[in-house]
């Protein structure tokens, strides 16, 4: 039973890490899984987001983003263009966690 137990736990923090919306802005549209443009107007935004200070904050496909600092540690990898012609995706950056949702729900497949 123990044993069964700790295999669970191990799929349930695997699955949990999998899930992570953990992003790494490339320097390289090339490099990029998703191109993204950021707008000021929360109205305009495909997706809004919250950027959490910790990995373990930034579950499931929620716009809730942690920002790694190496690529090899992404789930994905974004590209911020200049202009929203150019964008898969388009953002608005909120302050507040209970904010992020997805406003267009035909685009969540770019960050599964």
């Amino acid at each position: 039973m123990k044993k069964i137990v700790s295999i669970l736990a191990l799929l349930v923090a695997f699955a949990a890490a999998v899930s992570a919306q953990t992003v790494y802005s490339v320097s390289y549209k090339s490099d990029a899984d998703v191109k993204v443009y950021v707008t000021n107007n929360k109205s305009d935004a495909d997706l809004v987001v919250y950027k959490c200070s910790y990995k373990s904050d930034a579950q499931g496909n929620k716009g809730l983003w942690h920002f790694v600092n190496y690529k090899s540690d992404a789930k994905k990898k974004i590209y911020f263009v200049e202009y929203k012609s150019d964008a898969d995706l388009v953002i608005y950056f909120t302050n507040y966690k209970s904010d992020a949702c997805w406003r267009r729900k035909e685009k969540q497949h770019l960050m599964y």
